[in-house]
């Protein structure tokens, strides 16, 4: 008998999601499952503390942990004009992620182990992975689990045709007096200085009347440096007027954009979850909803006694739909500024969030994309069409 029927590796948004999922769950057989939660021992491999910002209904199963909420949603046009619609039936909300890993591990319960290893390798097997890796005293160990899920990003990830980044850094920051509204959020301020190709924006998270979360992010293909970053939260700060701000802590990041084809399946017990599994959708960025559907299918096959191969949580067309704006902003073709101002002018904002969630139906999305710019769209979608048609099935996406 394998140490464990499941080996989480990594405790990031994916690997924490899913142990959490799998709290409780019992096999076919009626016996709670065994789970290792493996990640790297306290030190310089440990991720810094993050926001997780997503979007669903209220009700939802973090929502006990929320650091903020937004029920008010606008975005802000290149031209400044501020386009505001209901976003319901939708809440746009906002997890910290030490209160998460705080929740997951006061919670495991004791069928849960939490290993810390600094996983060296993963040995394939048909009845059985082996997680191989160094403890915290530096001496080796290993362990075996029926099944091994694995967030980290692999070493040769694919890069597709198009290949982009969302890169970012935000400020969190206090203000002198009240300057926010709590219960109000900009998504979106494209009046930010524009790249030649991509799309730059900024966005304010209140937290409370003197406090918010305040991000520069680019779409492109190279990150800035932070020196660069923080040059462009001082101008953006200008922009909204802001002055006499305190910086009391700060978040980067960077996250791929890419129509490159995801495998979730590594191997006959070994699969990849997270971004590592296609989690992130291309065209925002956004994984943490990717995740919990993930999570909950891997769940349910356990459960069920399945092979459990979590899925891609994003339907086939919308990866598409995906690729291609994705090559229109980097070939130029569309500017990313008059993209998403006129997405946001002519639709509902509820509307456009569901499709960016995938929940979305095709009827109105096929009106979406008559909001955008028709005939440079056109183009690189009949240009996407022929390069899938000459890659052949192999590389279709």
């Amino acid at each position: 008998m394998a140490d464990y029927d499941v080996a989480i590796i990594g405790g990031g948004a994916a690997g924490l999601t899913l142990t959490h999922r799998l709290r409780g769950i019992n096999d076919r057989r009626g016996r709670p499952l065994r789970v290792a939660l493996v990640e790297p021992p306290p030190g310089p491999r440990t991720p810094p503390p993050r926001t997780w910002c997503f979007w669903e209904p209220d009700g939802g199963p973090w929502d006990g942990l929320l650091a903020a909420r937004w029920d008010r949603l606008s975005v802000v046009g290149a031209d400044g004009e501020v386009h505001s619609s209901p976003a319901a039936p939708y809440v746009y909300k906002m997890l910290r992620s030490a209160d998460v890993d705080a929740h997951v591990r006061a919670t495991a319960g004791e069928h849960v182990d939490q290993l810390p290893l600094l996983v060296t390798g993963v040995r394939d097997g048909r009845g059985e992975a082996v997680v191989e890796g160094d403890r915290p005293d530096g001496g080796a160990a290993a362990l075996t689990a029926e099944w091994v899920f694995d967030s980290r990003p692999p070493r040769d990830a694919p890069r597709g045709r198009t290949h982009l980044l969302q890169h970012f850094r935000g400020w969190f920051v206090r203000a002198p007096g009240d300057a926010f509204d709590p219960g109000a959020a900009v998504l979106m301020d494209l009046r930010p200085a524009q790249p030649a190709n991509g799309v730059a924006f900024g966005y304010v998270l209140p937290l409370s009347s003197r406090e918010a979360l305040v991000e520069y992010t680019e779409f492109g293909r190279e990150a800035l440096t932070t020196e660069e970053y923080e040059r462009a939260l001082g101008r953006y700060c200008d922009l909204l007027g802001l002055s006499g701000l305190e910086v009391t802590a700060a978040e980067q990041g960077v996250i791929p954009m890419t129509d490159a084809p995801v495998r979730t399946r590594a191997g006959n017990r070994v699969f990849r979850v997270g971004t590592a599994g296609g989690a992130t959708r291309p065209s925002t960025g956004y994984t943490f909803s990717g995740v919990r559907r993930q999570a909950e299918a891997v769940a349910r096959a356990l459960a069920e006694g399945r092979v459990p191969v979590p899925p891609v949580p994003h339907r086939r067309r919308h990866l598409v739909m995906d690729a291609v704006m994705l090559r229109a902003l980097d070939t130029g073709r569309v500017r990313g500024a008059e993209f998403f101002s006129g997405l946001f002018a002519a639709n509902r904002l509820g509307d456009v969030l569901a499709f960016l969630d995938g929940g979305s139906r095709l009827h109105r999305e096929l009106a979406m994309g008559l909001s955008t710019p028709v005939a440079a769209m056109s183009l690189t979608t009949a240009e996407h069409v022929w390069h899938s048609l000459r890659a052949g099935p192999a590389r279709r996406p």
